[in-house]
This record gives structure tokens, sequence and C-alpha cells, in this order.
């Protein structure tokens, strides 16, 4: 393998130094040229290699593996997940070793990294980062990906969880996250079953200033918060097809979108009159990005699959088949100039879901906080 890619370089830097000799006519030949036999010397370097991948449903579809496996003479094995508590099994299991890359949000990103299940990428051998928006590639940014200087993920996709609304029912895009608490809209207000997410939320609502990482003095606050979300609510969803039915079987009204514009997508394809705002407070957003394993076969072949799925064809099959953002164009679904708040990991995960699980029951604020 190692021969392949001296002579790759070599005849690389040979071209290089020629191209100011030849006629400036025939340069882009040569580029091209030159080109070509690197594509060439890839694919014999990966021929007979197997990248194995855990990702979301419509994150590798078929049709753009093979277009993969083409270009690279490997082939690709896909294992799809439904659940984050599904992945950090796959992964943490045998330590990484069962596969090479996987998809996963930058909440989550973490413990993969305390746990020494993933590796920082060489950003240098991904050309493609360059396509992205200015917002993904100022990484330092985005709280998670870096540890010091180096890059354990890659953006990739991304949704806000913004507030759908019943055109016909709400005239008026609501401006902000105290909508859903709203007495106009009691009984009518749809809403995610995930305590992490919906403390976050109670938290925005009171103007808290870490809605992931509420102190002591905050938990009664919010608490009682979501006990005047559970009295307004009509019911709560788990998965976005499931929120498209009671949406338009039951009249809702308000709906907070935990699958953002993949559920405006749903709804609107179900016939649904729909409109979608993002909150003055800012829009929870969660950010799936590529990460290689510890155990990673062939981190190049690795490498090479992140940097493939930042072309145009996978990135635009993100917008037009799971109706999600990428990073590499606007997005349809929102401006650039609305507030995003990434998830970022919360103070008791545990804790929080414990506590929604008794709001959700009924119980008094006095019950909830009971240790």
């Amino acid at each position: 393998m190692l021969h392949f890619q001296k002579a790759a370089l070599l005849r690389r830097t040979t071209l290089h130094e020629s191209l100011p000799l030849l006629p400036a006519v025939f340069r882009p030949l040569i580029n091209i040229s030159a080109l070509i036999f690197l594509l060439c010397v890839s694919a014999v370097a990966f021929a007979g290699e197997t990248l194995r991948v855990l990702a979301w449903p419509g994150y590798a579809d078929a049709d753009l593996v093979k277009v993969f496996e083409k270009r690279t003479k490997a082939k690709v094995e896909v294992t799809l997940i439904d659940s984050d508590e599904a992945m950090w099994q796959k992964i943490s299991t045998h330590e990484g070793q069962d596969f090479d890359v996987f998809a996963v949000n930058t909440a989550e990103l973490q413990r993969y990294i305390s746990a020494a299940l993933v590796v920082p990428i060489d950003t240098q051998a991904l050309p493609n980062l360059a396509r992205q928006l200015p917002r993904f590639r100022d990484r330092k940014a985005i709280p998670g990906i870096m540890q010091g200087e180096q890059v354990f993920a890659i953006p990739y996709t991304y949704a806000e969880m913004g507030l759908i609304y019943d055109r016909d029912q709400i005239k008026e895009p609501p401006s902000s996250i105290g909508s859903l608490w709203d007495p106009r809209y009691r009984g009518k207000v749809l809403v995610y079953n995930g305590g992490a997410h919906n403390f976050s939320l109670a938290a925005q609502a009171l103007g808290l200033p870490k809605p992931f990482r509420m102190g002591a003095a905050d938990w009664p606050k919010a608490v009682h918060k979501l006990i005047e979300l559970r009295r307004n609510m009509l019911t709560f969803y788990a998965r976005p097809e499931e929120s498209v039915e009671l949406f338009k079987k039951r009249g809702a009204a308000l709906l907070f979108a935990n699958y953002g514009s993949q559920q405006v997508q749903l709804l609107k394809k179900a016939g649904v009159n729909v409109g979608y705002a993002i909150p003055r407070e800012g829009a929870l957003a969660w950010l799936d990005c590529w990460v290689i394993t510890q155990g990673a076969k062939n981190k190049k072949l690795a490498t090479a699959w992140i940097d493939y799925l930042l072309e145009a064809e996978p990135s635009q099959a993100l917008v037009a088949r799971q109706g999600l953002a990428n990073t590499t164009a606007e997005s349809p679904f929102n401006q650039a100039s609305d507030r995003l708040v990434w998830l970022e990991p919360v103070e008791d995960v545990t804790r929080r879901n414990q506590l929604w699980e008794r709001i959700l029951s009924g119980d008094s604020a006095a019950r909830v906080l009971q240790p």
C-alpha cells in the first residue's frame, strides 16, 4: 500500500513542478490527469477493505453508499440505530471495535471522548471542510467537538427544535417559548416526551442563563413551570410520525418540534396547513457529527467517508429526502439570523427524566421534588 502512496506523491510533485514549464492551455488537462491518477491510487489502496458504519436512518442511503463503494473499491456495511442509548450500547460493548465511523450529536459525544472510544480526526485529509458554512468551520465555537487543538467530530446535519403551529388556528407566528404556556391554547399543545429537553425548555421560559446546567434553586421553579405545561398540553409524543397523527387527528394548535424541520415536512405531506417559528429565546438544536472509533480498522477510509458526505449530492439528499439541514448550505427551513442553542450535556439526565415522569403522572410539585 505504501509504495502506491509514495508513487502518487512523486507523480503529484513532478507534475506540480513541471506546470510552469508547460503552455497555459495544457495545465488544466495535466491537473485533471493528476486528479484521476490520485483517485485511482486511492481506490487501489482501499480495495478489499470494509468500512463499518453506524448511523441514523437517512444518513447512509443505499444509492449514496454505492457511489462511495464504486469510488473507493471498498465495501460499506451500514447498521442503523434509532436511539442514543442503542448507539452507546453498540459502540461501548466492545470498546469501539465493532465499527469504524458513526454519527452522534454533540451532547452525547462527550461520554465517547471521556471513555476513549473515539479518536481525533485529521482535518487536513478533509478538503470538503472548505464547503461548510462559516458557523460550522468555526469548530471552536461549537461546544464539545474539540479537546484542546484536537478535533473529534465533523458536523454533518442538524435540526432546530422550533414551534410548529396550525395556521388556521394561530394567525401570527408564535415569537416566544412562552407560547407553549399560553392559556389560549389550553388542551391543544403537543409536547415531546423527554425530561432532558423539557427541563431546558422550562429554563428558557424562566429566563435562566444556563438551560443545561440548573442550580439547586432552579429545580423547584422548573418543576412548577413544567406542571403548568402539563396542564396546557393535549398529550405528548415520542416519534415524529406519531406527532403528525396526533396533530392532525386531535386538532392540536401548537407543537414543540423535537425533530424540527423533519416534522414540518411530514405535516405538510399529510396536508396540514402549518407554519414554523424559531422563538426569540433561541431554539434548542441538535447537531449530529461524524466521528471515528478508536477501533477503526482503516482510519483513512473512515476519513474518506466523512469527506464524501460533505459533497453536494449527499448533502442535498439530507434536505430533499429527510427534511434536515446540512452544513454546506443555508437551511431552507429557517433564517441564518435565527438563534440556535446547541445541545450540551445536562447536569443530571437521570434526575430530569425521573422528575418529568412524576410530573406526567400528575404529582404535585412537593411530591415531584421528593428524593
